[in-house]
């Protein structure tokens, strides 16, 4: 069977291992993959660049345009993993999306709440009044595109497949560095922001699926970070200004080491620390499980499969790695 096949796209998340077909001798280098998986999920995310470029809209068409892009990026994805790598995409598995999904949305949503608590303990930030419940729903809209399509291009694709070629350290840094330039294009976008992002965000998220090895906590991690910082205390996002109000109308002054200044507060050294103890624990937990991998323990594990589901706060086996048995 041709490696794109059109069963390649029937159930693309499905956990059944793909057995039969090759993948053709020119996509086998991880080199090749990483350039052909970069460009069709940079294309796909210009729908997420059209969805937020809308605006004001009404929440019912934002929250369904930014779930369409989301189901379209997932889907894409399983399909063209399970066509271009013969394999099931276990970083999507379904049975752990609720818990992952769970869990990174409230430990996003409460991480950037302590950040922008401390900044207003310190008069950086205050709350004029309420703003509007339509506006937080297009909010969550508008971030769910965006959440899924950055873990899928950055953290499936770009850290995926970077660990093959560097290890997991190399990957973190990578993933993170790129993950910080490409918010440089935005409005209000700084050098130092786009540094700060790529500390506190790009190694947490990077973190977060070298610990789980699932794309899903990553997922509800940023959506959850960018629902508070838009959809409820109406700040600057990542150097994007004017989107909707979300649930309070929150005003930002002072110094820009602590509010972040045009960028927002995730360039706010007080996002960097607080950011930074989840990502050591991630990492913790990574090492713990054996998935801070080496560029040729990572190439020896090319194609095995990933736990169906787990907590990420799961032990270790006595062989070091979760994914093999004793």
């Amino acid at each position: 069977m041709p490696v794109w096949s059109l069963r390649s796209l029937k159930r693309p998340l499905s956990p059944e291992p793909v057995t039969a077909g090759v993948t053709p001798p020119w996509l086998r280098p991880t080199g090749v993959r990483l350039v052909v998986m970069l460009v069709l999920f940079v294309a796909v995310g210009t729908l997420t660049g059209v969805v937020e470029a809308s605006g004001e809209v009404h929440p019912v068409p934002a929250l369904m345009s930014g779930a369409a892009v989301g189901a379209i990026a997932l889907l894409l994805y399983g399909a063209v993993v399970r066509a271009m790598e013969r394999r099931a995409a276990t970083e999507l598995a379904t049975a752990a999306a609720r818990p992952g999904l769970r869990t990174g949305i409230l430990l996003g949503l409460g991480l950037f709440t302590v950040t922008i608590a401390v900044i207003a303990l310190f008069g950086g930030y205050r709350v004029a009044g309420w703003g509007s419940v339509g506006g937080a729903v297009s909010m969550f809209g508008l971030m769910v595109s965006a959440a899924v399509t950055e873990e899928i291009l950055f953290r499936g694709v770009v850290f995926r497949l970077v660990e093959e070629l560097t290890g997991t350290w190399g990957a973190l840094v990578i993933s993170g560095l790129l993950f910080g330039v490409v918010h440089l294009v935005n409005p209000g976008a700084t050098v130092w922001g786009a540094v700060a992002i790529a500390v506190e965000a790009g190694l947490m998220l990077g973190a977060a699926y070298a610990a789980t090895r699932s794309l899903w906590l990553p997922i509800g991690l940023h959506l959850g970070w960018n629902l508070a910082a838009g959809g409820i205390f109406s700040t600057t996002l990542s150097g994007a200004a004017g989107g909707p109000t979300g649930l309070f109308d929150g005003a930002m002054s002072g110094n820009a080491a602590l509010t972040g200044g045009t960028f927002g507060p995730e360039a706010s050294v007080v996002a960097i620390l607080v950011c930074g103890l989840p990502t050591l624990v991630f990492l913790r937990l990574a090492r713990r499980r054996g998935r801070l991998l080496t560029r040729r323990q990572s190439a020896a594990r090319r194609g095995l499969a990933e736990p169906r589901s787990e907590s990420w706060s799961e032990p270790r086996s006595a062989s070091g790695d979760p994914r093999r048995p004793v």
